[in-house]
């Protein structure tokens, strides 16, 4: 592109109206003034913030779309439904003058950990810059529904509880604007009404972990599933007692209990991911499971190896339940270059090897509040946590850097429609992959 600038405004503009916003956009191609500048942004659904203009201009810098391609990449984007098929709303920034009364006050760093979660995750509830930010950055993104991470890594109950805790809290108290979507029909809906959901997955399957009997153990499976929770992983990075995560060497595989465990979620109409699983552990899982599967949040690892992508055998056999890879935007999982580009062409060869219909777009990343860097400077140092027992990950030496990562901003969505444009993907073909392929394992789950 000649001038990333002046295209960058055409596509804020193209995020909002009809052919009077696009009068004004072209006046760009003749240079623009800070009032024309004005002007583009009175008509946009959302307000640009150097932060979101920044992510945007990074990958149009690497993307390079013609303004035909640009312009029917945002069209479609504004379209259809989009689902994040695994990942997280917009975060609020904390308030840092309160938690550094806690810390004064002694608190722990667990009990640190839990207030920042809160106000990162409900705080736009009652802060109103907060809610500003909240709003537009979902404006920005042109996202329908987030499969919300609304748990603990883990399988403790008390701990999963608190973040579908905080969920729960945010679509209710903001019900006229993200709502909270039990069945697929309830995505549909929220876009026809303008609004956005959340589609609650657990990040882990709570488990008492009494082991009185296995049924014992089961039971709060149909539980969370009552409290909205559509999705589980089976294991993270760690071993548990489902399997072997995709952090240990041995690569066990399921346990006996773990195959329990994937029956018991069919029955109840949990989807069941493997993410976060070993190797053995995610195929073992695909050739048993009944109903469609997924990885939710990951990458092929014939493009790059690493304990967090999925070799061809284990996405085949997710494929072959009718399930879908959502390919994320961790540079570290992506490889090569670990940018946008990277992350299409994880998108391709999903695509190319195993079809469209077996593909989606799982984030892994959120937008953070503009003002978080100055609320989190108020914050005075305190003893910080050893790491902790999930985050079990290998000596890794590969660099991420800030363009990695902001040319897969969450607030860049309409350009990953743009980037699969440029692939010379059917309309058709990119619906099933913002969202389509996304519905139809969610409507499988529960029939």
């Amino acid at each position: 592109m000649k001038n990333n600038r002046r295209d960058f405004l055409k596509l804020s503009g193209l995020a909002g109206l009809g052919m009077s916003g696009m009068n004004i956009l072209e006046s760009f191609a003749a240079g623009a003034s800070p009032t024309d500048i004005k002007m583009v942004e009175a008509i946009t659904p959302f307000q640009l913030n150097d932060q979101i203009t920044a992510a945007y201009q990074i990958a149009l810098n690497i993307l390079k779309p013609s303004k035909k391609e640009l312009e029917r990449g945002l069209e479609l984007h504004r379209d259809a439904v989009v689902i994040d098929c695994y990942g997280f709303m917009p975060r609020a920034a904390v308030d840092g003058n309160i938690i550094t009364q806690a810390i004064e006050d002694a608190a722990s760093p667990v009990e640190i950990q839990d207030l920042q979660e809160d106000m990162s995750m409900s705080r736009f509830v009652t802060h109103q810059r907060e809610r500003e930010e909240f709003m537009n950055a979902w404006k920005a993104s042109g996202v329908t529904c987030v499969i919300q991470n609304a748990g603990e890594e883990g399988n403790e109950v008390h701990s999963l509880l608190k973040r579908l805790s905080r969920f729960t809290y945010a679509t209710d108290m903001l019900r006229d604007f993200v709502t909270k979507a039990v069945v697929p029909e309830d995505i549909v809906q929220a876009k026809k009404e303008g609004k956005h959901s959340l589609y609650f997955t657990g990040n882990g399957v709570p488990m008492p972990q009494d082991w009185v009997s296995v049924q014992e153990e089961l039971r709060y499976i149909r539980m969370f599933f009552q409290l909205g929770v559509r999705m589980m992983h089976l294991t993270y990075n760690r071993r548990n007692m489902i399997g072997d995560g995709c952090g240990e060497e041995t690569d066990g595989g399921l346990s006996d209990f773990g195959r329990s465990v994937v029956k018991e979620m069919n029955r109840v109409g949990v989807i069941v991911d493997i993410a976060h699983s070993g190797w053995q552990t995610s195929l073992e899982a695909a050739l048993l499971s009944e109903k469609p599967m997924v990885a939710s949040h990951t990458t092929a690892a014939a493009l790059h190896h690493h304990i967090r992508a999925k070799p061809d055998k284990v996405i085949k056999a997710i494929a072959d339940t009718d399930g879908y890879i959502g390919i994320c935007c961790i540079p570290r999982f992506l490889g090569s270059s670990g940018d946008i580009a990277a992350m299409m062409n994880h998108i391709d060869y999903v695509v190319k090897k195993f079809g469209v219909d077996h593909v989606a777009i799982g984030t892994d990343v959120a937008y953070t509040s503009q003002f978080a860097s100055e609320e989190n400077k108020k914050i005075i140092p305190y003893r910080s946590a050893r790491t902790r027992w999930q985050a079990l990950w290998p000596v890794d030496e590969y660099k991420e850097t800030s363009v990695m990562r902001q040319s897969m901003s969450w607030t860049n969505w309409p350009l990953f429609t743009v980037g699969m444009v440029q692939k010379g993907y059917s309309d058709e073909d990119i619906r099933k992959i913002l969202g389509g392929n996304t519905l139809r394992v969610a409507k499988a789950a529960l029939a």
